[in-house]
C-alpha cells in the first residue's frame, strides 16, 4: 500500500517508542520521513533502516530556532513538507502541585507544549506553500483526565488539545488538517525497562482491555489521520486507550 507515496513527513521524538513506530508506518505507506530526535544516534540508526527515503535530524524541540531549521532541512532535502507528527515529549518527576520545582514545570511545558507551538509555527507556512497538509499532535489520555503528582504534564496535554483545535480552525481554509492522538499507557522500552513489573501490571489494569498499548497501534491511528482516508477529520482528539477513559 502506497497511499502516502510522494508525501514528505516530519516525525519528532522518532528515535524510539511511539515515534519510531510512526516513522516506520509512514515509510511503509510510501512517505519520505525525516526522523527527528534529540538522540542523534538513534535517529540515524532508524533513518538508515528506512533507507534513501529517510533522513535524520538532531533537534531539541524546546528550541524555536531548531524547529525552524528542521522544516528548512526537510524542504531542502525532499523539496516540500506535507505531513508532521509532533510526538516528542517528556513526563517529569512526580510531585504534588505545590512541590513542583519551577525548573521542572518550565521544562515540561517547554518540551510538551511550547515545542508543538514552535513546530506548527514553521510547519504550517511550509504546508501552505505546498497547497495543504496534515498534522498530528501527540497528546495523551491525560489530556482528558487528571493524574495525581503530574501537574505539569497534565496541564501541557490539556492545553495541547486546545491549541490543536485552534490550529485546525485557523488553517482549514488553507487545506491543512490538525488533529491530536491520545495514547493510553504504551509498552515501550522506557516503560518496560524503567518501571517495576508490578507497576507496569497496575498500569495495564487501568485499561478495559487489561493491557498496555503497542506502539504500532498508536502509529496506525496516526497514519490514518494523516491520510486522505481522514479527509473530513480535523480539530479532533482520538484516544487510543484500550478503554481507559470508559472505565
Amino acid at each position: 500500500m502506497n497511499e502516502l507515496n510522494e508525501k514528505v513527513a516530519i516525525v519528532t521524538g522518532a528515535a524510539s517508542g511511539i515515534g519510531a513506530a510512526i516513522a516506520r508506518d509512514l515509510s511503509a505507506l510510501g512517505a519520505s520521513v525525516v526522523v527527528a530526535d534529540f538522540d542523534e544516534d538513534g535517529a540515524r540508526a532508524l533513518s538508515d533502516e528506512l533507507g534513501d527515503s529517510s533522513a535524520a535530524f538532531r533537534i531539541d524541540v524546546a528550541d524555536a530556532a531548531a524547529n525552524e531549521a528542521l522544516v528548512a532541512f526537510t524542504c531542502e532535502r525532499f523539496g516540500k513538507l506535507d505531513l508532521a507528527v509532533n510526538n516528542a515529549g517528556i513526563g517529569g518527576a512526580p510531585h504534588k502541585l505545590a512541590d513542583v520545582p519551577l525548573e521542572d514545570w518550565r521544562r515540561v511545558l517547554d518540551v510538551d507544549l511550547n515545542s508543538v507551538f514552535y513546530a506548527m509555527k514553521y510547519q504550517i507556512p511550509a504546508m501552505i506553500a505546498n497547497g495543504g497538509g496534515a498534522i498530528v499532535n501527540m497528546a495523551s489520555i491525560l489530556g482528558a483526565v487528571g493524574w495525581s503528582t503530574s501537574a505539569a504534564y497534565v496541564t501541557s496535554k490539556h492545553a495541547l488539545l486546545g491549541m490543536t483545535k485552534v490550529a485546525a480552525l485557523d488553517y482549514a481554509d488553507a487545506g491543512i488538517r490538525v488533529n491530536a492522538v491520545g495514547p493510553g499507557f504504551v509498552d515501550t522500552p522506557a516503560v518496560r525497562n524503567g518501571m517495576d513489573p508490578d507497576v507496569v501490571a497496575q498500569l495495564a489494569s487501568k485499561h478495559a482491555l487489561n493491557r498496555l498499548a503497542r506502539p504500532e497501534e498508536i502509529a496506525a491511528v496516526t497514519s490514518f489521520l494523516l491520510s486522505d482516508r481522514a479527509s473530513f477529520v480535523t480539530g479532533a482528539y482520538y484516544p487510543v486507550d484500550g478503554g481507559y477513559l470508559a472505565v
